[in-house]
């Protein structure tokens, strides 16, 4: 039964003795992603939380919450990619505090895309970065979050609240089953090793072959430099024995990591490439493989995926690829005038699925009817 509140946000019962028993609920939008919010609210039939988001001269955030949100059931949709992704975040740190001090009863964020989600591996001496970002938002506050395609699904052990991990992939093969000609002729393509599982969900639901792009082009940078981690044990004179140890024999070195040369594992002659993957930022990796597949006799190639962040150049290079015929994206990111400089940028409205997620949220029913037929592979 479909969920209908007022413009105040009170649910107003119809059939359901148990829907009188929820707190009312609201649903803010912060200023970086208003398309979604207003597209949730629609759905939804409700209007959107009265919230007043300033930057002053000084560059600071100030927020003023102008709605009664006491005990009530708090929904803030964010987007984690837009050109300014630190105030972003820093934002929406601020209006979830300042919904936890004004007592409300649950905070739900709702992040189509989870702004660092790339970096959840630790690399040399970096940091898992995604990790902190997960903190940083249980600790303002947030006591459950809705978000979309996560880069790897072990970010959600990163946060002390539920996540419920929602996936575009029914959009997307409902896509191409609509908007691709002679889909059966198609073969599902893997950007890289990692990206097998995910396509062979895809393959499997849509009884395809895949084929996979392995190797890569060696990133400028990636050689191990000396920078005091490969020192040998140290050598010891008769006076700093006492210190030392005497060792049997040496550490074994381990054999270098050479990168193969890019090559198609699988057959594309004559059939339709099906790029899917989770998100595009830069469309380097992307037109290198899809002029490869042309090399190896594929008709058309098409891109698929979750986020499309396409910073920088990235949207003119597509435009002017001409190995790329249709780049297909989720609206789970602002699009901005992308499309306008990438005339081959469509893009897929998801927002039923989220409005979806905070009806059922909001009403304690199951999610479960959202992850039909989807495997953990998605």
């Amino acid at each position: 039964m479909p969920l209908r509140l007022s413009s105040a946000g009170r649910t107003r019962v119809m059939g359901g003795a148990s829907n009188s028993l929820r707190p009312p609920m609201i649903v803010f939008g912060c200023s970086s992603f208003p398309q979604m919010s207003k597209g949730v609210c629609d759905i939804l039939g409700i209007t959107e939380g009265n919230l007043a988001i300033n930057h002053p001269t000084n560059k600071e955030t100030d927020v003023e919450i102008n709605e009664f949100v006491r005990s009530k059931e708090v929904f803030i949709i964010s987007s984690g990619s837009c050109e300014d992704i630190n105030n972003t975040i820093m934002e929406l740190l601020i209006v979830i505090y300042a919904c936890k001090t004004n007592s409300a009863r649950k905070i739900i964020a709702v992040i189509p895309y989870l702004p660092y989600s790339r970096q959840c591996k630790m690399r040399k001496r970096g940091c898992i970065t995604a990790k902190l970002v997960a903190k940083l938002l249980c600790n303002a506050g947030v006591n459950h979050l809705i978000t979309m395609d996560l880069h790897h699904k072990e970010i959600q052990a990163f946060f002390d609240c539920s996540v419920d991990n929602l996936r575009a992939s029914p959009f997307i093969i409902q896509y191409i089953l609509d908007s691709i000609p002679s889909y059966q002729n198609a073969v599902i393509i893997a950007k890289s090793p990692d990206a097998t599982r995910r396509a062979s969900s895809y393959a499997e639901r849509l009884q395809l072959d895949i084929a996979v792009i392995h190797g890569e082009e060696k990133n400028e940078g990636e050689e191990y430099s000396d920078d005091g981690r490969s020192s040998p044990p140290p050598s010891c004179s008769f006076s700093q024995q006492i210190f030392c140890f005497d060792y049997p024999g040496t550490v074994p070195q381990t054999v270098p990591k050479v990168k193969p040369p890019i090559k198609v594992v699988g057959d594309v002659s004559g059939k339709t490439a099906i790029f899917v993957d989770d998100m595009i930022d830069e469309a380097r990796t992307f037109i290198d493989a899809a002029r490869l597949l042309k090399l190896h006799g594929a008709t058309n190639c098409y891109v698929m995926v979750t986020h499309g962040i396409l910073s920088g150049q990235a949207p003119e290079e597509l435009a002017e690829c001409e190995a790329i015929d249709e780049v297909v994206v989720c609206n789970t990111t602002p699009i901005g005038d992308k499309t306008v400089r990438c005339p081959k940028l469509k893009v897929i409205d998801v927002s039923i699925m989220i409005a979806e997620a905070i009806r059922r949220i909001h009403n304690g029913e199951s999610m479960a009817h959202l992850y039909q037929n989807i495997r953990g592979d998605d």
